[in-house]
């Protein structure tokens, strides 16, 4: 089942934000800026690519693209062959820059992934050899099939964005995403990611059986070849980054903030939840609604971009209680009641929408 996408309701846009505190984009950033027409454009263009490779699959595409401009990784969830792993190739072969694919096997060693240090003869010391997790866009492909500790390698370089190997620590590319793959848990030779590690990530979703009239599409269109081999470069690094910069300016008022608290306190004392969402996991759903926002054209967040991202940002993180898991309940259940139950924030001033 694809990952729900939000849409601005009437309601919802009813006096967020106000136009003066919008103008927040004006501020300074360390990164340069783009306008929001560039923005747009080349939004439009990363999805349009995306689009012709994996039929049927726009919304998947675009919460993908959300997480990279929120700057965070990605988990994609599914039964094999449903086109997982074209999607991270096809996204990452629309960005301009450094691209590596690690094959997740359970021989594969932590060493394999983020780097060794190799003794020179010649000049008597010790050089670090960059493993492949040295890209801007890694794709890690069956995660779930390595041990534990193959999986734990990525933690350090999926938070803070660096590799610590004999001592030494290594700095990693700016941009920095991880898209992953994960086969059902009940299939043969998966090993569960730990909790710590699906923290990590973003967001996940399915992507699910594509419909009859996609998958038509899909025979017909692959028959000569594979699509992919077409995509072309949308972006280059610097305008990646500048379209990043552009989210981190994404105005989110006071209400909104106390919108997102309030939904990750309800998971934390809903009876069918032995564990809740994190604080990291609410600040990586503001971060991934304000990316959402500025894909929709606009400055500023609005409860339905939260709501809606709530099942991919913080599903993957709830740990059901045992009796409702034996009766049926799922995370996507109890977000859903959440949502349902905690107040939507409004006020009386209505929004202008701001275009740069």
């Amino acid at each position: 089942m694809d990952a729900p996408i939000p849409s601005a309701s009437a309601a919802s846009l009813n006096g967020f934000p106000s136009p003066r505190a919008a103008t927040v984009l004006h501020s300074s950033s360390a990164s340069p800026m783009v306008d929001a027409e560039s923005f747009q454009t080349a939004a439009e263009g990363i999805l349009a690519a995306v689009n012709t490779v994996i039929d049927g699959k726009e919304e998947a595409a675009r919460l993908v693209l959300t997480v990279l401009l929120a700057e965070g990784h990605v988990l994609l969830e599914d039964v094999p062959g449903v086109g997982k792993t074209m999607l991270a190739k096809t996204l990452a072969r629309t960005i301009d820059c450094t691209v590596s694919r690690i094959q997740f096997t359970p021989d594969l060693l932590p060493s394999d992934v983020t780097g060794v240090s190799i003794y020179n003869q010649d000049s008597h010391l010790f050089e670090f050899r960059q493993g492949p997790v040295f890209a801007n866009v890694v794709i890690a492909d069956e995660i779930n099939r390595a041990s534990a500790k193959t999986q734990s390698a990525l933690l350090e370089c999926m938070e803070e964005h660096q590799v610590t190997v004999d001592g030494g620590t290594h700095r990693l590319s700016a941009p920095f995403m991880v898209v992953a793959t994960q086969n059902p848990i009940e299939m043969e030779g998966t090993y569960p990611l730990p909790e710590a590690q699906r923290d990590r990530f973003m967001a996940r979703l399915s992507l699910g059986y594509p419909d009859a009239r996609s998958e038509a599409e899909m025979l017909e269109n692959h028959q000569a070849g594979s699509p992919l081999e077409s995509i072309t470069p949308v972006v280059g690094v610097g305008e990646a980054s500048a379209m990043i910069a552009r989210v981190r300016n994404v105005y989110v008022s006071d209400a909104i903030k106390d919108y997102t608290v309030a939904l990750g306190r309800a998971t934390r004392e809903h009876p069918d939840l032995r564990l809740g969402a994190s604080p990291r996991a609410l600040l990586q759903l503001l971060r991934a609604a304000k990316a959402y926002a500025a894909l929709e054209g606009r400055d500023f967040v609005l409860p339905d971009d939260v709501a809606g991202l709530a099942d991919p940002v913080l599903g993957h993180r709830l740990l059901l209680q045992r009796r409702a898991a034996g009766a049926g309940e799922s995370a996507a259940g109890v977000i859903a009641s959440i949502i349902a139950s905690v107040p939507v924030p409004r006020t009386a001033a209505a929004p202008e929408r701001l275009h740069r």
